[in-house]
């Protein structure tokens, strides 16, 4: 007999994609090379990576598609598969809107997508199912973050609407998709607002939050 899903009440009802950059020296997390070095911040990268996958997994809301920036080879996409039932995409080519539009276009599941990167290591099972359960009675859920922007946007149909007229990478991110979604007429929660890693600050917060990080980035100043 199998087992039974770990969430049955949201297990295989919303698909979850994950979009991320292929953890390579010199061009993963380059805000953090000043602190960390070419090296540490694509480790940092990868770690993120890791847990963000694995995370997904354990939340168990549905299929989880890793859309990939970079070689869909590289061997930290590979190692993420060892992690569960791993759908592996290549991001289509445009600005990230176009990319997350083409993401939930290719949703594998009817009641919709949630779709977050793998730069918020506050996010966690319990907002993934929340987000599911939010999508199942609205047209769409956001979780913003600290820098005006989100970490994560469920919706059950894709609209172009969406994402149009973004400032992406801006403080204005949040305020603008909100308009967005009024000028479609659509019903949304809003979660908990939670942090990302740009900063050093960032990567402070993050060493208290994940000790065993430090491993990865060293004796560096302000980490270890």
């Amino acid at each position: 007999m199998a087992t039974p899903p770990a969430n049955p009440e949201a297990a295989g009802q919303v698909g979850v994609a994950i979009f991320a950059r292929a953890p390579v020296a010199g061009e993963a997390k380059t805000r953090l090379i000043p602190l960390l070095g070419a090296a540490g911040a694509a480790g940092l990268q990868d770690w993120m990576l890791q847990r963000t996958v694995a995370m997904a997994f354990a939340a168990d809301v549905g299929p989880v598609t890793l859309w990939c920036e970079g070689d869909p080879e590289h061997p930290a996409f590979i190692r993420c598969r060892e992690l569960g039932p791993l759908h592996i995409r290549s991001q289509v080519a445009g600005d990230i809107g176009r990319r997350m539009l083409a993401a939930v276009q290719d949703s594998p599941t009817a009641a919709g997508t949630l779709v977050i990167g793998t730069d918020c290591p506050a996010l966690g099972t319990a907002h993934l199912r929340e987000a599911a359960r939010a999508l199942a009675a609205r047209d769409a859920v956001l979780i913003p973050v600290e820098d005006g922007g989100y970490v994560l946007i469920g919706m059950k149909a894709p609209a172009a609407g969406a994402f149009a007229g973004i400032d992406w990478s801006s403080p204005r991110v949040m305020a603008q998709t909100r308009q967005a979604l009024a000028a479609l007429g659509w019903h949304w929660d809003e979660l908990a607002t939670l942090w990302d890693v740009d900063r050093s600050e960032d990567v402070e917060r993050l060493a208290a939050l994940f000790p065993e990080v430090t491993l990865i980035l060293g004796r560096q100043p302000n980490v270890a």
